[in-house]
Order: C-alpha cells, then structure tokens, then sequence
C-alpha cells in the first residue's frame, strides 16, 4: 500500500471511529472529570454556592464511621456474594456435564431467576422473609424453632441479601463455566477414566487447571458487579436495620440526594472507583499471568 493510500485509509478509519470516541468520552470521561472536580467543593444547595475546601470532603469521609461501616460492609458482601457464587456455579456445572435426559429443562431453571427483573426478586424474596408469613419462618415454626427476623435483625440481615443476590446471580457462573467445560476434549476425561482416575481426581487434576481462567474471570466480573451493590438494599432494607446493610453505593446515595452534600457524595464516589479499579487491576494481571 503505497503512503497516500495508507493516509487516506487512516484518515476513513479515524472519521468513522471519532463519532463512538466522543461518545464514550462523553458519557464516562466527562462524568469521572465532573465528580473528580465536584469533590474539592462544599456545595450549598439552598443558595447554590459552592466553595473550595481542598481535601476536606475526603478527611471528613475518613473520619465518618457510617462511611466506615457502609465500607465494611460492601467488603463483606462483596467476598462472601462473589466467592459462593463462583463455588455454586462451578457445582452446578459439574452436576449438569455430559449428555442425559432432562438437562436442557434443568438448564433452564438454574438460569431462571438472572432473566427476572432485581425488584421484582426483591418482591418475591420480601415475601419468604416476612416474619409473620414468611416461608422461612413458617418452615422454622413447623420444626420447633423460633421465626427469625431476616431482614430486621442487625446480625443477619446483610447475609439475607446476599442469599437473595447469591440465588439471582449464580446462574451467571454457572452459564460461564458449563461454556469452558463444554471446550474441554472428551478424550481427556476418556483417557484419565481409562488409567483409574476416580471423578474427583479428575475435577481436581483435569477439569479444574483447565477452567482457572475462566473461573478467575467470572470471579473479577462478579466482584466488580457486586461491590456497587444498591439495588438490593434499597428495596429489601433501605440501608437499615441500624445502618447494618448500608453499603458504599447506598451511602452516595444518602449523601448526595437526600442530605444534599454533593462534594461528600463525590468524594465517596472517588474513593470507590479507586478501590475497584484496584481490585480490576488485581484481577487483570493475575489474568493476563494464566494467559501467558
């Protein structure tokens, strides 16, 4: 390709290109700039004045123990969510494997609750927590146990939601994983079965190796996607009891749209994005090591 025609053909590629790049820099670039800068201000919202206060949104933030809490809490959420969903996911992949009656009808009950709507979930979830109606506590009632309150006792509430986003989102694993095993050669399992490998010695030395990539990854998709938590809380608890299931994207919420402190919003939301870029990052290079 001579140099005239290589300029020309860069020149189509750039003004074919340009129009996604102003959009995508508009729509993530602008917003990240917005609140980088709204984060060094104190905002008034009666008056509209704003004034720059440096640092002080962030040592502030530091120093709040709800944010602290709500901080806790996300981590929480974030591991014990994010780990059984990845654990259950690759089970059910290991039970639904190979050919048999009934697997495409099994399949698609395992992925049933991803395709409902979140609230719609929550509905539904609000109902079995109930504590005088409730499933769980008719179910508790009926062996001789005292009802529990899932969604209103301080010490359990949080782990309440995160059954209910453990039962959504665990069909999302195990869609991923039962792809990479479907990639593995049958002959491989054929050959292990052949030498006297038992099928837990071919999980553990076969199956397992093979899928680390693929589990690592919907282990980032499913850390990243669980650290915004917000939907949950806001329609199953609200951030309560006691501010035992205020997460991160909750407390911004309070923040800046009903106590109106925008500059501490923003402050709090660029600490997030720092701390999950760093959990991407942590991700991505463990891998990009599988890869290699």
């Amino acid at each position: 390709m001579k140099n005239k025609d290589r300029i020309s053909y860069n020149s189509f590629f750039y003004i074919i290109f340009a129009p996604a790049l102003l959009l995508v820099l508009f729509l993530t670039a602008y917003p990240l700039g917005t609140v980088l800068h709204d984060s060094f201000f104190r905002y008034d919202f009666i008056t509209g004045a704003k004034d720059y206060i440096g640092f002080q949104n962030y040592i502030r933030i530091a120093g709040d123990e709800l944010f602290q809490r709500s901080f806790r809490n996300t981590l929480v959420f974030t591991f014990f969510a994010s780990v059984l969903e990845v654990f259950f996911g690759v089970l059910l992949a290991f039970l639904l494997y190979g050919s048999f009656k009934g697997k495409k009808a099994a399949s698609l009950i395992i992925i049933f609750p991803m395709i409902i709507s979140t609230m719609v979930i929550c509905a539904v979830w609000q109902i079995f927590y109930h504590y005088e109606i409730g499933l769980f506590n008719y179910v508790l009632r009926n062996i001789g146990m005292q009802p529990v309150g899932w969604l209103t006792d301080q010490r359990i509430a949080l782990y309440s939601i995160i059954l209910v986003d453990i039962w959504q989102w665990t069909p999302f694993t195990f869609l991923i994983i039962q792809a990479g095993m479907s990639s593995i050669p049958y002959e491989l399992f054929e050959a292990a079965r052949i030498d006297g490998a038992k099928k837990t010695q071919i999980a553990r030395t076969i199956t397992l190796p093979i899928l680390s990539t693929q589990i690592l990854l919907v282990l980032m998709l499913r850390t990243l996607d669980t650290f915004r938590l917000f939907d949950k809380v806001y329609a199953l608890t609200g951030g309560g009891p006691a501010n035992s299931t205020q997460t991160l994207s909750f407390y911004i919420y309070r923040e800046g749209f009903s106590f109106f402190n925008f500059g501490r919003a923003s402050a709090a939301s660029v600490i997030t994005l720092f701390f999950v870029a760093f959990l991407a990052m942590f991700y991505l290079r463990r891998l990009l090591k599988e890869d290699d």
